[in-house]
């Protein structure tokens, strides 16, 4: 029997709120946040296109297990939109497919379309994104010249805002963007593009937020780098969000000592505070009672609580 290969690098816990550079895969710069913290175990939390900047929240050790709330989460952004200009990409990475001069695009006409986009819509994703067919992400088969049909998908934007309007021959507009999870601003771009029979790409996109994580919590490679230096590791813990982050809009249960040792064991349990705090099928937090973060646990219909998501308590973690 093969031994299990032993990870290289610390075994840290928590959540680092990263501001991605523009240039660079969401990938390489978790692979670089990685590094700099010399951290065993990390995975980012939905990619950012290369074009993009903003945040990008990437989880550490036990926090990878709760990742998949903060890809769920929705998410805010500030784009600029280029009118007349079509790319294979539908963002300014593209090759250019058409061009339009578009001196008669007015504010209010932009103003009226926008409206068309608010609320719940149908997107049919672009052949540029990370979704799969048959086991292959998208822009891999598009990178090979290749097209597949895509079904469209119901998103929700909640809203959709003009900053500003900049009139011309290429006109460009400034756009605020809270939306839900899988909406594509470059297809949202394209769309809004196509109702003003100009065509749009996306110029330059910024997520200011992503679930509760939003730009002010966010400290570039950059920072981290020169935070770092020549020393230890150690120097940027107190970058790192506890594990429970993730989940933090979550109610929170604590538990006595040997009610949470039988949690951590993967058994339901019984406690009071389950009927204060949630109804039958709702998700909370589950803390000991020394503060040691146990997981996710779900509420059973006959009042107990049950292990969804465990952690395994390590020597360095994120504080508040």
């Amino acid at each position: 029997m093969a031994r299990r290969k032993r990870a290289f690098g610390r075994p840290i816990d928590g959540v680092l709120i990263l501001n991605k550079a523009a240039g660079m895969t969401s990938n390489a710069a978790l692979q670089q946040a990685k590094r700099l913290l010399f951290a065993a175990k990390a995975g980012h939390t939905g990619s950012l296109d290369p074009l993009a900047t903003g945040v990008l929240p990437l989880c550490f050790g036990e926090a990878t297990k709760f990742s998949q709330y903060l890809l769920e989460a929705d998410k805010r952004y500030r784009t600029t939109v280029r009118f007349g200009v079509t790319t294979t990409t539908g963002d300014a990475d593209g090759e250019v497919l058409t061009e339009i001069p578009t001196e008669g695009l007015t504010e209010a006409a932009l103003a009226n379309a926008l409206g068309q986009f608010e609320g719940d819509i149908l997107q049919v994703p672009s052949m540029y994104s990370a979704l799969k067919h048959e086991g292959e992400p998208l822009y891999k088969l598009a990178r090979e010249g290749k097209e597949v049909e895509r079904q469209a998908r119901p998103v929700t934007v909640y809203a959709l805002t003009l900053l500003a309007f900049r009139p011309g021959p290429e006109a460009e507009a400034d756009l605020e963007i809270h939306c839900s999870k899988g909406t594509y601003v470059r297809t949202l771009a394209e769309d809004l593009g196509r109702e003003l029979g100009c065509g749009a790409h996306v110029a330059r996109l910024h997520r200011v937020a992503a679930g509760p994580f939003d730009e002010t919590r966010a400290v570039s490679l950059e920072q981290l780098s020169g935070e770092r230096g020549d020393g230890r590791a150690e120097t940027l813990d107190h970058h790192l969000l506890p594990v429970d982050a993730p989940v933090s809009d979550l109610e929170k249960v604590t538990l006595p000592e040997t009610t949470g040792f039988y949690f951590r064991q993967g058994q339901p349990v019984m406690d009071t505070q389950v009927y204060r705090v949630g109804a039958v099928g709702d998700m909370v937090r589950v803390f000991q009672e020394d503060g040691d973060f146990l997981g996710v646990g779900e509420v059973t219909d006959d009042g107990r609580l049950a292990p969804k998501r465990l952690t395994v308590k390590h020597s360095v973690s994120g504080g508040r």
